[in-house]
């Protein structure tokens, strides 16, 4: 089956650098779309990142410049690589697959909202202190 396994989250102060991971595993890594998501206490939970199979990505408009989604296909592993971070970032992380879309093997544009995406990890706590 597919599991997602999420790490990197932590506690740093405003300005730092943390680089989130996620182990897929139980299917055909390649042929799915990814991303990260974000869940804050008390909202909803919101698109930060995604990637599709060719490498293209999107960001949501508060972290462009900031963050920086990557995939390493021969790991199973996606990545985000997070800077110059606030206390507006403090969140749980959750890393998402999605086999709902494309076909051939292959998905594309990268998805940006929940409702798209079938699989989702357990998730990783940011904290960012001020």
């Amino acid at each position: 089956q597919v599991q997602l396994v999420e790490s990197g989250g932590g506690s740093v102060q405003a300005g730092g650098s943390l680089r989130l991971s996620c182990a897929a595993s139980g299917y055909t890594y390649s042929s799915y779309c990814m991303g990260w998501f974000r869940q804050a206490p008390g909202k909803e939970r919101e698109g930060v990142a995604a990637i599709d199979s060719d490498g293209s990505t999107s960001y949501a408009d508060s972290v462009k410049g900031r963050f920086t989604i990557s995939q390493d296909n021969a790991k199973n592993t996606l990545y985000l690589q997070m800077n110059s971070l606030k206390p507006e970032d403090t969140a749980m992380y959750y890393c998402a697959a999605s086999s709902l879309y494309g076909s051939g093997g292959y998905c594309y544009p990268p998805l940006r909202f929940p409702y798209e995406y079938n699989y989702w990890g357990q998730g990783t706590q940011v904290t960012v202190s001020s």
